[in-house]
């Protein structure tokens, strides 16, 4: 019986947004007066049968499941992006890294991007697509990080790994000296956290600061006490139980998780930022992080382009071949980087 309920979800994730409306009828999931879309319903309804309820992920697992979820739902780095993997100095050595660049790219803008993954899983396989697509979208080159995971490697590991790339690329000291102007950081999730925890990082150091940050429904609030963290506190993408879970696994006992390197929205060095465009999910615990920090960085006096997506639910831009808004979202964050990298 369970396979054929499997079957059948996986059916409804894979069948035409319309049959997929006409399936759910009035029978969509709706919080906060935000209704989420069919496609994002039968990929939750297809994650609740494979993950018990209250279950706490086995971490082995959990990252095969990462990535085989990215290979099934997501569309591939387009053929005309070239791919090569590179090694990047990082806080403790080297760290793998994959450098994508469309063509006739050699000497277009950079966008260092940090994967998703609650910084205890994520990988270059399970974000391949995605940065292919934005390489290509967007005509610049994308270097993503092998950032270290927890709990293998606990914070501040992969923050230092990131400060330690960036300013290893502005500096000269690898074969991708890269001018500031030209380049961009960015990332989902756990790596939208590091991408504003660098930003902090740079802005206290009085380093110099990238032309534009690409945040993708980011984590920037430790307390985890949102509104939209409470009423999705059970969705099936990533509910709140495991979204502590992550935290757990990645900062030590004693970490402050209001310091701004683990909650960037409580950085004194908002003010000065580059421009920032934010993609945010309305069936996404993190929903309200993403309105927070667009609402402090604009208040700072920080460009902020806020793409939000009401009836979308976590990781939908890497669900590309099943989420048709999730290619949407990966179209306009490469158009934003287009226009602003210039």
């Amino acid at each position: 019986m369970q396979k054929l309920k499997l079957a059948l979800a996986l059916l409804r994730v894979l069948a035409p947004a319309p049959v997929q409306g006409a399936l759910y009828g009035n029978r969509l999931t709706v919080v906060d007066g935000r209704q989420i879309d069919p496609s994002a319903q039968a990929v939750c309804d297809l994650v609740s049968l494979l993950r018990a309820p209250g279950e706490v992920p086995d971490l082995a697992e959990s990252r095969k499941q990462l990535d085989g979820m990215a290979e099934k739902f997501d569309l591939p780095s387009p053929p005309g992006v070239a791919k090569s993997d590179i090694t990047v100095p990082g806080a403790a050595g080297p760290r793998p890294a994959r450098l994508y660049v469309p063509r006739g790219g050699e000497d277009a803008p950079v966008l260092l991007y940090l994967h998703g993954g609650g910084w205890v899983q994520g990988s270059l396989n399970s974000h391949d697509g995605l940065c292919g697509k934005l390489a290509d979208r967007a005509g610049i080159r994308v270097i993503s990080l092998d950032y270290r995971l927890a709990p293998e490697h606990k914070f501040p590991a992969a923050p230092d790994d990131v400060l330690a790339c960036y300013r290893a690329l502005v500096s000269g000291e690898t074969d991708l000296a890269i001018d500031p102007a030209k380049l961009a950081v960015g990332g989902d999730s756990a790596g939208a956290n590091l991408t504003a925890a660098l930003m902090h990082d740079l802005s206290e150091a009085g380093l110099p600061l990238p032309a534009a940050q690409l945040l993708i429904y980011p984590a920037v609030d430790g307390r985890l006490s949102s509104g939209s963290m409470q009423a999705l506190a059970e969705q099936p993408l990533l509910p709140l139980l495991r979204i502590r879970w992550y935290l757990d696994q990645y900062l030590p006992d004693d970490q402050d998780r209001l310091a701004p390197r683990v909650s960037p929205l409580f950085s004194p060095h908002l003010a000065g930022q580059p421009p920032a465009m934010i993609i945010a999910a309305g069936h996404d615990p993190l929903w309200d992080d993403g309105q927070a920090y667009a609402k402090a960085l604009r208040d700072a006096g920080v460009a902020v382009q806020l793409a939000n997506y009401p009836g979308q639910a976590h990781v939908f831009a890497s669900l590309t071949k099943v989420v048709p808004e999730g290619d949407d979202a990966v179209h306009k964050a490469a158009g934003w980087l287009r226009a602003t990298l210039g």
